[in-house]
């Protein structure tokens, strides 16, 4: 590491602000990053329990609460909270203050005018820029943070047509971890009494049991999309819920009928009540219930098995930065794709499909394709650089040097 300037110490103080104590675990990397490197950091979440304030904890991370609550509704508290914020981030005295999720950014910018601190933003989805209210916005906002740092490649083209410099708009992916994300992972080596590699089961026995477990059929061409059900945004999209499960749904009618030894499993509840309603609409509209090529499932505690027992993945998002597509690509999984935000970046015609967003015709012709390569045993194959890319290009270890490298450079008065 590099030498800070003559007087003060070597090590940077980072505070990293999110609106969220329950999501956005893929922080963990980035922090865990900037303390091997010697740099001090302290998390501002809100308070209460959550996962992500529990993992931080575990791991030994100073975590405050926010004082300010990270709504923006017209009232004098909201104007006492970042008041508060700004008390407290002045107490922190840090050198860069790095925020994620478009709430937090508000927040951060807001609250820290004139404070001798570095802003670093780091985008995690597109949504916010395609709002037709917030774009115009963020043309004279982002001019406020010293660093853009931007989760996909398109993510950053869009700053750039909203004037944002090359410099200033770096991309890094948030990344997955391929260790953790593996198709011969062996899962359960602690119940085999440390007997080594010869005892751990096969990826195909993992996926019968996998399989098993969930109770589907073991010769069935499975597709599994893992993400939670997002409520339609009233702003963007026409209404329209951004991760695109009726897209899907639809689609999964009409190939269903033709191939009857094929399910699909749907993995992820609501986010919010919202949310949960919207996916209580979703079985009613689409029979879900009582459909038996359909296992929608609300929630697991690890995803891993999922993406095991799966034959191909799909994500047909109509917004999205990488969503589940390097997950499941990690895990060594083809992935059907929409278009939109930076999907497209996952997969390349080796690996993967793309097809365009909301086209219920063109998802149910990519499941055709991945059907055809099941039934002559070509989409393993397809799988193996599906895992290779992934590993190549989201490894999140390497993602997370990339953020501490732009960090380190905008906290000692680079751009």
């Amino acid at each position: 590491m590099s030498a800070g300037a003559p007087g003060r110490r070597d090590g940077l103080r980072v505070a990293v602000l999110m609106k969220t104590k329950d999501g956005g675990l893929w922080v963990l990397p980035q922090v865990e990053e900037l303390r091997r490197r010697g740099h001090e950091v302290v998390v501002v979440l809100p308070p209460g329990a959550g996962r992500l304030t529990a993992e931080l904890h575990r791991r030994g991370f100073p975590v405050v609460d926010s004082p300010f609550d990270f709504g923006f509704r017209p009232r004098p508290a909201t104007l006492r909270g970042l008041w508060r914020l700004r008390r407290l981030l002045r107490r922190l005295r840090p050198d860069v203050l790095h925020y994620h999720l478009y709430a937090s950014a508000l927040a951060a910018r807001l609250a820290t005018p004139g404070l001798p601190l570095r802003r670093v933003h780091m985008v995690a989805g597109p949504l916010f820029l395609e709002s037709p209210l917030i774009r115009p916005l963020e043309r004279l906002l982002w001019r406020l943070d010293h660093v853009t740092i931007c989760g996909t490649g398109h993510t950053s083209r869009l700053y750039g047509a909203l004037g944002c410099p090359a410099d200033r708009r770096p991309v890094a992916t948030y990344g997955v971890d391929p260790d953790h994300f593996a198709p011969d992972r062996p899962t359960d080596r602690a119940h085999l009494g440390g007997h080594g590699a010869a005892d751990v089961r096969t990826r195909a026995e993992r996926r019968a049991k996998s399989r098993a477990d969930l109770g589907i059929d073991a010769e069935s061409f499975l597709a599994v999309m893992v993400a939670y059900v997002y409520p339609p945004k009233r702003l963007a999209h026409r209404g329209q819920a951004i991760k695109g499960h009726a897209v899907l749904l639809a689609a999964w009618r009409a190939f269903h009928a033709r191939h009857p030894d094929s399910h699909l499993l749907l993995v992820g509840g609501g986010w919010t009540a919202a949310g949960e309603a919207h996916r209580d609409d979703l079985v009613r509209r689409f029979e879900v219930d009582t459909d038996p090529s359909v296992t929608w499932l609300a929630g697991v505690d690890d995803v891993r098995p999922c993406y095991q027992a799966a034959d191909v993945s799909v994500s047909p998002s109509l917004s999205e930065g990488h969503g589940a597509a390097c997950e499941a690509s990690a895990m060594g999984l083809p992935c059907i794709v929409s278009d939109a935000g930076g999907l497209p970046e996952t997969v390349d015609e080796t690996s993967g499909w793309v097809v365009p967003r909301a086209d219920v015709s063109a998802l149910t012709d990519a499941l055709e394709t991945a059907y055809r390569e099941f039934a002559t045993g070509r989409l393993g194959r397809r799988g193996d650089r599906a895992r290779e890319r992934a590993v190549r290009l989201f490894d999140n270890r390497l993602a997370a040097a990339t953020v501490a490298d732009v960090i380190e450079r905008v906290g000692r008065g680079g751009h």
